[in-house]
């Protein structure tokens, strides 16, 4: 029996939304030329957008990981919790703005076999923290250390997985459109 509810909060734009929510709007605009439809509707509560863009900003500069790792890592938390929104939109960023070799994104989105060693390594360990709920294995954590990550990283990828589930039950529960911006690299949950 299905209970969802439609949800009928309306995005918000920077003229309607509060004060700090307004802001975040217009620097996210000023930066990417457009407000993503998620970042709309999370302006609904500044708690959710604030905190979300904070972390968000925060681990693109902080996490220890390369712009095409923290793709690999936002792809795979997004694959684990079925997130058609974040899989197409992080799909464009990695083929546009952080450079991942298509192949691994397209093997990320495919639930395929990764070939680069350490890339696969960090996507199996990004997926393994999502599916285990921050339990992985002593394997899981050994597979990791052994292609070159270190435990600083490991951090690192709960920070991504805190991040992305953020977004990833917003954009469930809100059934987020995807942007026109994305919509080559459209993904629909198998």
């Amino acid at each position: 029996m299905n209970t969802t509810k439609t949800m009928t909060l309306k995005p918000k734009t920077q003229e309607n939304a509060d004060a700090i929510s307004s802001k975040i709007l217009e620097k996210t605009k000023q930066k990417l030329g457009l407000i993503p439809n998620m970042y709309a509707g999370m302006a609904n509560n500044t708690a959710l957008l604030d905190g979300y863009v904070s972390a968000y900003n925060s681990f693109r500069a902080n996490s220890g990981f390369s712009p095409q790792e923290q793709e690999v890592i936002f792809l795979s938390i997004a694959f684990e919790n079925g997130c058609e929104y974040c899989m197409a939109a992080h799909s464009f960023v990695g083929d546009n703005m952080t450079k991942v070799p298509t192949e691994v994104t397209n093997a990320i989105r495919n639930n395929t076999e990764i070939q680069d060693v350490k890339l696969k390594a960090l996507s199996l360990f990004s997926k393994a923290i999502t599916l285990k709920r921050g339990l992985p294995t002593q394997t899981d954590i050994n597979d990791f250390i052994n292609a070159g990550y270190t435990e600083k990283h490991i951090l690192g990828v709960i920070a991504g997985v805190g991040i992305k589930t953020m977004s990833n039950y917003y954009n469930h529960i809100f059934n987020t459109p995807v942007d026109d911006a994305f919509k080559s690299r459209i993904w629909k949950k198998k």
